[in-house]
């Protein structure tokens, strides 16, 4: 067999195993091509209106775009990129896998049989159990998540299902704030996703009065803010430009921030105390603060295997960085929670720190302000930025 016909060879186990309901995924990776930043691509079976369709997922270093292709369109893109731009393929059925490499002009193809694999959905438009499951809102259209027909766009779908997620686990938390009108202030707010999804379910859905303050410096996106909140009749939904530690958070009910940067974290985490919320919740985004000490300081001896390759010493730094911040909330009466909240296949910064305010103020202060100092000392840590801001 000669190298075209290992590509023919794939391209037909591919069609046949698409007609036949039967594909998994063909993940196409190697790429050498001219298109700046394009990682890989991926292959799937979707069914839409029009009928059957290849979906291509074109997964660049910092975003995805999905589009959809009938199948002579789909196999002459393919049949093109394995020959010119794709050093590998893997076609994954229900039945076997098939590997594809390309060396020059050299192609090697290997079939190897599996067992007990399902095929995924193909039902593009499955009802799906969300919070917000109306998608003709302004504010969805205003924030690119529905394109003009009101439908989800399809390189939106992954922001969509984030925001859903990000519904079901904040809606609960505000749902037990006592205050019949909570004060939610969200620091560092971009561009305010969770914020109209927030307020859009609670003040329509869970008919739970609501005030929402989103906090951004950037003056563009709080203008944009604004009008799209007037767009959307959220009255009780505003934006205000300014730095987090400049914001008077003073009555806030709830302080919440997601992926503000490093210590941007430890402002919004300090804020919610000054202002004694009940709730504050916050997914930390970058860990360089702690990971600069850690580096230049006297480590135990006992820790040098595990942070030999940089790689290791970052991911500790996450660790450490989030379990002072989860202490130094229990040190000032909060009890914390640290969870996955977003799949870490849609992003990587995806742990949340979820403090609630119980009045443990006083007890075990000595028992926590042990833990706080062995860590610290077996890492190298002169001082947590949030221990600076609490005076400690």
């Amino acid at each position: 067999m000669n190298a075209p016909d290992r590509i023919e060879e794939l391209l037909s186990a591919t069609r046949t195993a698409f007609s036949s309901g039967v594909l998994v995924q063909l993940k196409l990776g190697g790429y050498h091509g001219d298109e700046p930043e394009l990682k890989a691509v991926l292959v799937k079976k979707i069914s839409v209106k029009g009928g059957d369709k290849y979906s291509f997922t074109y997964r660049y270093k910092t975003r995805d775009t999905i589009k959809n292709f009938n199948e002579s369109e789909a196999l002459a893109l393919l049949r093109d990129g394995l020959r010119d731009e794709f050093r590998s393929a893997r076609l994954a059925t229900t039945d076997f896998d098939m590997m594809f490499e390309r060396n020059g002009a050299k192609m090697r193809l290997k079939r190897t049989e599996v067992e007990g694999r399902e095929a995924p959905s193909t039902d593009h438009n499955r009802a799906k159990n969300r919070p917000l499951s109306e998608t003709g809102k302004p504010w969805l259209k205003a924030l690119g998540i529905t394109g003009k027909t009101g439908a989800v766009r399809n390189d939106a779908q992954d922001k969509f299902r984030q925001i859903n997620k990000m519904v079901e686990i904040f809606a609960p938390l505000i749902a037990g704030l006592k205050p019949e009108k909570p004060l939610i202030v969200d620091m560092g707010a971009g561009k305010g996703y969770l914020d109209f999804a927030l307020y859009d379910y609670l003040a329509t859905v869970a008919r739970r009065p609501v005030r929402i303050i989103g906090v951004e410096m950037r003056d563009q996106l709080v203008a944009d803010g604004n009008a799209t909140a007037r767009a959307s009749e959220f009255d009780g939904l505003s934006f205000q430009p300014g730095a987090i530690m400049e914001f008077d958070a003073s009555g806030a009910d709830a302080v919440i921030a997601l992926h503000a940067c490093d210590t941007a974290t430890d402002d919004a985490i300090f804020k919610g105390i000054c202002a004694g919320a009940s709730l504050i919740a916050v997914a930390p985004c970058c860990h360089k603060q702690i990971r600069r000490q850690m580096q230049a300081g006297q480590l135990d001896g006992r820790l040098e295997p595990l942070l030999r390759h940089g790689i290791f010493v970052e991911r500790q730094a996450e660790m450490v960085t989030d379990t002072l911040r989860a202490l130094l909330l229990e040190l000032n009466g909060y009890k914390t929670r640290v969870f996955e909240f977003v799949s870490d296949a849609h992003t990587p910064k995806n742990n949340l720190i979820v403090a609630e305010k119980d009045g443990r103020m006083g007890r075990d202060r000595e028992a926590v302000l042990k833990q706080i100092t062995e860590i610290k000392t077996m890492f190298g840590i002169k001082q947590h930025y949030l221990e600076g801001l609490l005076g400690l």
